[in-house]
């Protein structure tokens, strides 16, 4: 990996300041720090998905009550109330509807999660995020092409 450190600054040229390893910081942290943000990452998507299986369970329960008027219309009264009673409204685990289950997640994991993530930037990175990604781009990128700009205000970025 490229270490870009806290220096002179070229305006044209480089990751931001926020995006510059701080002098010391170790090729190995910046690589620790860029496994637990994508570990992060993942579990955000993780989350989303929990929120989709929450909105998607939830809307499915609302769509019982169109399945049980429906039912009733149609003549099946007890398949109306078999519904009613016992899926309409159900715990989709023992004691929980879904928002109970992301309660559970944000305070048990998620939140806990997060929070080490950012104490770990801030005391091992001065609180620089994706380092790793910014040395990347670095090494990646092709200085002086319009669409390989190091930055949104680099002079190479096309207008």
């Amino acid at each position: 990996m490229n270490e870009l450190n806290d220096g002179p600054e070229r305006p044209d040229e480089g990751p931001d300041r926020e995006h510059r390893r701080p002098r010391g910081v170790s090729d190995l942290t910046v690589e620790a720090l860029g496994a637990l943000s994508k570990a992060l990452e993942t579990t955000e998507r993780a989350r989303g998905h929990l929120y989709s299986f929450h909105q998607l369970t939830g809307t499915a329960d609302l769509e019982l009550d169109r399945a049980v008027a429906l039912l009733r219309e149609a003549g099946h009264s007890s398949y109306a109330d078999r519904v009613q009673k016992e899926i309409l409204g159900r715990n989709v685990i023992p004691g929980h509807w879904t928002f109970q289950i992301i309660e559970a997640y944000n305070e048990t994991y998620y939140e806990v999660f997060r929070d080490l993530e950012r104490s770990a930037l801030h005391d091992l990175a001065d609180g620089r995020d994706h380092l790793y990604e910014a040395e990347m781009k670095e090494d990646r990128r092709t200085r002086g092409h319009p669409d390989h700009s190091a930055r949104p205000d680099s002079p190479e970025t096309p207008s």
